[in-house]
């Protein structure tokens, strides 16, 4: 399933944390957490220790230990992860890629809302640093959710987004899953959060509710989501340069200066909401409500657009007239309805800069050189590819992807140099990435 192979005769340069952190030259050695996931009995997240999916071992507790459990209590929770699976679309018995999506699909499912968190809490992973709902993983999938026909799932990651919002429209970076609004520590909000929670409304909008009534609508429910969304990105809209000002983004690194990450979920959150205004989706006394004249919307939506391409183009680097940097693939499809000029011919210049011994891609060209290959950015070219026309280079994207899964077939957030599968796994925000990239 995965590529093996260590490199030998490297030297060991510094010893980190007891042995959790090895750099090898200039390779970052970092451990597997585990091989996946899975539930026990009473609904609580396990993580399945590596190496023991390949024994064929599954733990059935969370402190590892064999409880007692009825065989038809086991049994009839691995039934409905597949009856869960069976209600939505899956790839045919052919696809070319079918065990990866299907392995995604039921790792999303395992994610969301296990014992102890909210209704539509979505994990971002199973080790304890990652046990946290960011609004930037639930955007995606909610949008994952939605497309593969599990539309009140995804309803219901966005209406708990819609409740941890503050009254302002801002996200914080991550919350504890309990649906209180508590956070896990000082790190500043996210300004990209209220785009990609637009981003994913107008998505899970455009899927609809089947058999919904007129007060299930979910453009109806997700109201203050949209609106709240829109306003605090007009509101942190600077208008000496009519770009939003700077914050940390994606890459949860504080930032002095704007970055594209910043820049582009600005954009692709006010076409969203431009659309939803012009279907007539949210009522005219909401958007007013909010502080917002929805009339503004298109025009200045288009103004951003312009502004980006004058600012960041032809390259569109992270910072201007910096390194390339994968939020080049948030101004294509699936993200804008429209690519931004140039945008294309950047996001495919800017994959030689990126890439790392294994294949896959690091977050930026500016990123530490350190062999680590991440998933999810490697995953966005698969997104992007599959949307703009490129079936070939996508599907060499997701064959990267399944060939680095772990034993037990969860997409890790990261590839070592050498190819073995590193850090959490599975990683939400991926599994919802190798969704949309097959089913565009």
């Amino acid at each position: 399933m995965r590529r093996r192979g260590r490199l030998a005769g490297l030297l060991v340069l510094a010893l980190v944390s007891g042995g959790a952190l090895v750099w090898q030259g200039s390779h970052r050695q970092v451990p597997l957490h585990q091989d996946g996931v899975t539930r026990d009995a009473w609904g609580e997240l396990v993580a399945v220790a590596p190496g023991r999916a390949a024994d064929g071992w599954l733990p059935l507790s969370t402190d590892g230990q064999t409880r007692p459990v009825e065989v038809s209590v086991l049994s009839a929770r691995a039934a409905g992860r597949q009856a869960w699976l069976a209600s939505g679309w899956q790839p045919s018995l052919s696809a070319r890629h079918r065990d990866l999506v299907r392995s995604a699909l039921e790792d999303l499912h395992l994610l969301t809302a296990p014992t102890g968190a909210a209704p539509g809490a979505v994990l971002a992973g199973a080790s304890p640093a990652w046990r946290f709902v960011w609004p930037r993983d639930a955007s995606f999938a909610a949008v994952a959710l939605a497309r593969s026909g599990h539309e009140d799932d995804a309803l219901e990651v966005l209406l708990l987004l819609q409740d941890l919002q503050a009254a302002d429209g801002s996200l914080q970076a991550r919350y504890v899953p309990l649906g209180d609004g508590s956070v896990p520590d000082e790190r500043p909000a996210q300004e990209d959060g209220p785009g990609w929670a637009l981003w994913a409304a107008r998505e899970v909008v455009d899927t609809g509710m089947p058999g919904a009534t007129p007060e299930d609508d979910p453009a109806r429910s997700l109201a203050p989501l949209v609106t709240r969304s829109t306003a605090r990105l007009l509101d942190r809209l600077d208008p000496q340069t009519g770009l939003p000002r700077p914050s940390p983004d994606y890459w949860e690194r504080p930032e002095e200066e704007l970055t594209l990450g910043i820049a582009a979920t600005s954009l692709m959150g006010l076409e969203a909401a431009a659309d939803l205004h012009a279907r007539g989706a949210v009522a005219e006394r909401e958007w007013r409500a909010a502080g917002v004249d929805p009339a503004t919307l298109t025009p200045t939506a288009a103004a951003v657009r312009e502004r980006i391409v004058d600012e960041f183009g032809p390259s569109f680097p992270r910072h201007l007239g910096g390194r390339p940097d994968a939020a080049v693939t948030f101004l294509l499809p699936p993200f804008v309805d429209e690519a931004v000029p140039g945008a294309e011919l950047a996001r495919l210049r800017s994959q030689p800069p990126q890439r790392r011994p294994a294949g896959g891609l690091a977050p930026g060209a500016g990123w530490r050189n350190d062999g680590v290959s991440w998933t999810p950015e490697t995953a966005l070219q698969a997104v992007a590819a599959a949307h703009t026309g490129r079936d070939e280079e996508a599907r060499e994207w997701l064959d990267w992807l399944d060939e680095h899964r772990t034993d037990a077939g969860a997409l890790p957030e990261k590839v070592l140099h050498d190819g073995d599968p590193a850090a959490v796994a599975p990683l939400a925000w991926t599994a919802a990435l190798v969704v949309l990239a097959t089913r565009p």
